[in-house]
């Protein structure tokens, strides 16, 4: 998206998903904050991350990251 503002990289060290706690990936072009472990997309407004789990969306089954098998 150009003309996005960007997300200053220590606050992306900081946030968690506030859902399960876990790590954060940054989706630049899409303008979201993908929590993987939960499954969810959390929208940048303005560069201002929303952090709230019912203003984001569920990731497509396609956006998933693949399934790891145990191992034997």
């Amino acid at each position: 998206m150009e003309g996005s503002p960007e997300i200053d990289p220590k606050l992306l060290e900081i946030l968690v998903c506030p859902l399960t706690k876990g790590p954060l990936r940054y989706d630049r072009e899409a303008q979201e904050l993908i929590s993987e472990e939960g499954g969810l997309a959390y929208p940048i407004r303005d560069g201002i991350p929303i952090m709230l789990v019912d203003e984001a969306r569920p990731l497509r089954d396609d956006e998933q990251p693949a399934k790891r098998l145990p191992p034997p």
